[in-house]
This record gives structure tokens, C-alpha cells and sequence, in this order.
């Protein structure tokens, strides 16, 4: 027993002394990729983003940030995107594993002829066998393979987590997203209804016309046929309502139902400059960036792993039990049996196929690379489309806001001059005509400005944190 001690013993420090060096393959090294000093359409040049705010401080709507919370809570892609996360954290631990000693246990017992025993035993006997036992199978990762493998699942598990984040990211800003153009929609059905009164109100005025002799069966036709066009687009406007409200439940994993919700003239503003801060901070926060960059790290292990196949494996192996034809044998405490020993397996001749799955991996490290630089171009891309929307939204909505009160104006003198007989009923129809749909117009180009600061949040990769989230609802 002490032979098998020290023997055990010497193998532990060779394994300890093996684990310590260098594993084979290429180190991973981040590509560089050209992040211009500044986005385009970002008239400043700051450190801080609107990337790096948590989202109950972007958007303060109380009734939006209820809607947050819940799906936050609910939303059933969220939930499938924590699971893959715990999958691939069990996964890091699975190719870790070989790291260590595989230690497991046997053992038989039997009685029958003929049966092959290290004692002699009489032809045609009949005799018993019993065999209890403890192995152990340890790998020497010599040449790193394991080490890269699990370099490769740990790689895979933070890509993993930051698709968990990214999917957090998306779902908080399509319900803020759906919200604001739930609140358009509303504003729209409001607008629509009110031109249909006013509609309804010059039909009456012209019908009475009519009827006294003054006005023609024209002017109460067109008159009727503009009240008309104006209540048919309030079913259309209904039905966009009721589709934005399932759209929403949906994020919040609910069944369809109302939603319930501000108006769009007490929507808390957004302020009038918002930071992007600096390209190059990008990399460090967007979480589909990082996931990328995570998958290209996994790619670059899997390399050096490929590699270490040309070289031998070298193991470590013990036997510790007790072998005997007689079970009394065992029970008893005699018929002791050990082994220790090492074992090396490698490659000969293997038709090419090592060969091929490295060149298949480094294929694998171009193509994540490739990937990489992609979606960096695709992330700068995406702000830099939220920064131009925000500010030509924004542009529109003067214009809009000016025309809406030029318009205002222009209905009540061409009725004022209709009722005092100095103009015809087309100079009324025509301003109507005019006014609604660009009051219409101004609350799209409103809405237009705020799902585009929505936009450059979510392209600048959020600020949602689950340490920070835990503290706001104690």
C-alpha cells in the first residue's frame, strides 16, 4: 500500500506540474476594427451616453415603466433566453470536468460452470465470483486541449449572457416603442373624431342652407361626402389601437386586453440633447457586439483544441478493489487487488481528418472574425440612423406645429367668411381639409422623434442592470 501511495502521489505532482504549461494554439487577441472618433450626426463630443443610463431614468413615464416591470417579469423570449444562459453555464462545467480525476466505482457477484477464476477449480464445477472496486481515469491535459475547450464553452456561456442582455434591451424598448405609438394612435383617433364633429357640424350648417334656399345640393353633397371619408378612417384607427394593445400584452406575456396608458401631451419630453458619447465605448456595451467578440474568442480556443488532436493524449489510470472466486473472499477482507498505471494514445493515420477539422476551425475564426467586424459596422450604422431621425423628427414637428396653427386659423376665418356670405363653401372644405390631416401629421412626426431617441437607446446598447433594477423596487 505504500508503493501505491507513493505512486499516486509522484502522478499528482507530474499531472500538477503538466496543467502548468503552456497550452498549444493561438493566443486570443481582439481585432482591430476602424471605430471613427466621433458618430456621424452627433453635433457633440462627450464621454458620457445615454447608453450608460439604466431605463427607469430614460423613460419616466410611470404607466410605461409599469409595462417595463412587467415584461421584465413575464416576457416568455426573456425567460427562454435565461434558460440558454443556465445551459450554457451547466456547459462550462462539462468541459471543465476532464480536468480532474474521473473516479467512479463497479463491482459483481455471479455463480456458474465452467467460469474462469484465477484458482484452479474442477471441470463442471459450479463456483461463485464477487468483484468490488474503485477506478480512476485521469487525462494529463499536456497540451492543453481541455484548458482550450474550455475556453471555448466559458466564451460561449458569456456570449450566451449577452444575448440574454440583448434580448433585454430589445423587449424594453419595443414596449416603450409600441406604448409611444399607442399614444399616437390615440392622439390620431382624437384628432379623427374631432374633424368628423366639425365635418358633421358643416353638413348641418350647409343642409339648413339648403333647405332655406341659400346654399346648392352640391356644396351639401361635398359636405356630406368629406363627413363621411373622416368617419371611416375611425374604425381603421380603432382597429390599429386594439392590434397596438395585443402587440403589447404579448411583450408582457398576458392575454390580449386593454392597456392602460398617459396621452401623449403629458408624455414627460425627452431632453433636448442626448450624449451618444464615443464610438469606441460601443465595443465595451453593446451587447450583440460583445456576443460576437465572445463567439470569436470561442472560434480561436476551438482552434488551439483541433491542434492538440495531432499530439498524444497521456493519461493516468488505478485499479484499488478485491477479485475472488468466493464471496466470503471479499466480505472477509482478503483478496486485495490494485494497479497503477499510464496509458498514451495518439493519431497515426487518420485519413486526413485532423487536418481538415483544424483548417475547419481557423475557416470557423475567419468567419466569427468577419462577423465581428460586421456588427461593429451594423451598431455604428444603427446610431447613427437614430441620431439623424431624432433630429430631422424634430425639424418636422416645428414646421408641422406652425402649419397646424396657420391652419387653425384659416378654418375659422374661410366659415366666418362663408356664414357672411363673402366666400363659397369650397374655401371652408378645402382648410378643413388641410388642418386635420396635418394635425395628424404632427403627432406622428412627435411620436417619430421619441421612438427615434428609443432607437439610440437601444443602439447604444441600454444600461439595464439586474444589481440596479433590485435596488429600485426595494
Amino acid at each position: 500500500m505504500r508503493s501505491l501511495r507513493n505512486t499516486c502521489g509522484l502522478a499528482c505532482l507530474f499531472g500538477l506540474a503538466l496543467y502548468g504549461g503552456c497550452a498549444v494554439g493561438p493566443n486570443y487577441k481582439r481585432p482591430v476594427v476602424d471605430t471613427p472618433g466621433n458618430y456621424r450626426f452627433d453635433p457633440t463630443q462627450t464621454t458620457n451616453s445615454l447608453g450608460d443610463l439604466p431605463w427607469w431614468e430614460v423613460f419616466k413615464d410611470p404607466m410605461l415603466q409599469e409595462l417595463i416591470r412587467t415584461a421584465l417579469t413575464n416576457n416568455y423570449d426573456l425567460k427562454q433566453a435565461v434558460a440558454r444562459v443556465e445551459q450554457a453555464r451547466q456547459q462550462v462545467t462539462v468541459a471543465r470536468a476532464p480536468l480532474f480525476p474521473q473516479i467512479g466505482y463497479g463491482g459483481d457477484v455471479g455463480r456458474g460452470k465452467n467460469a474462469l477464476f484465477n484458482a484452479p477449480v474442477a471441470n463442471n464445477a459450479t463456483a461463485s465470483s464477487a468483484q468490488v472496486n474503485i477506478n480512476a481515469v485521469w487525462e494529463i491535459d499536456f497540451w492543453g486541449r481541455i484548458r482550450r475547450l474550455t475556453e471555448a464553452a466559458r466564451a460561449q456561456y458569456l456570449a450566451t449572457d449577452e444575448a440574454r442582455r440583448g434580448v433585454t434591451i430589445t423587449l424594453v424598448s419595443d414596449v416603450a416603442s409600441a406604448y409611444f405609438q399607442l399614444l399616437d394612435l390615440d392622439a390620431e383617433l382624437a384628432i379623427q373624431q374631432a374633424a368628423t364633429n366639425a365635418y358633421a357640424g358643416s353638413y348641418r350648417i350647409f343642409n339648413d342652407r339648403r333647405i332655406n334656399g341659400v346654399a346648392s345640393k352640391l356644396e351639401t353633397d361635398r359636405a356630406w361626402a368629406a363627413l363621411a371619408n373622416a368617419a371611416a378612417v375611425i374604425p381603421q384607427l380603432e382597429l390599429q389601437i386594439a392590434t397596438t394593445e395585443n402587440q403589447i400584452n404579448v411583450l408582457l406575456g398576458q392575454n390580449p386586453g386593454p392597456i392602460a396608458r398617459g396621452s401623449l401631451t403629458n408624455e414627460p419630453p425627452f431632453p433636448p440633447e442626448i450624449p451618444a458619447g464615443l464610438p469606441s465605448a460601443l465595443l465595451q456595451r453593446r451587447p450583440d457586439v460583445l456576443a460576437s467578440e465572445q463567439s470569436l474568442v470561442a472560434a480561436n480556443a476551438n482552434i488551439g483544441a483541433s491542434f492538440a488532436n495531432f499530439f498524444p493524449q497521456i493519461g493516468l489510470t488505478t485499479f484499488l478493489g478485491k477479485v475472488s472466486p468466493e464471496l466470503s473472499m471479499v466480505t472477509g477482507g482478503s483478496a486485495n487487488a490494485w494497479n497503477v498505471g499510464a496509458t498514451i494514445a495518439g493519431p497515426i493515420f487518420q485519413g486526413g481528418q485532423l487536418r481538415a477539422q483544424y483548417r475547419a476551425a481557423k475557416a470557423k475564426f475567419d468567419e466569427s472574425k468577419a462577423a465581428y467586424e460586421q456588427t461593429v459596422l451594423t451598431a455604428l450604422q444603427e446610431v447613427s440612423n437614430a441620431l439623424i431621425s431624432r433630429q430631422k423628427f424634430s425639424e418636422t414637428l416645428v414646421y408641422d406645429n406652425q402649419a397646424v396653427a396657420s391652419l387653425t386659423s384659416s378654418v375659422e376665418l374661410a366659415t366666418e367668411r362663408y356664414l357672411n356670405g363673402k366666400s363659397s363653401y369650397f374655401e371652408v372644405l378645402q382648410a378643413q381639409q388641410e388642418l386635420y390631416p396635418t394635425q395628424r401629421a404632427a403627432s406622428q412626426s412627435q411620436v417619430g422623434e421619441l421612438i427615434a431617441v428609443v432607437q439610440l437607446y437601444r443602439a447604444l446598447g441600454g444600461g439595464w442592470e439586474a444589481a440596479e433594477q433590485s435596488s429600485l423596487e426595494k
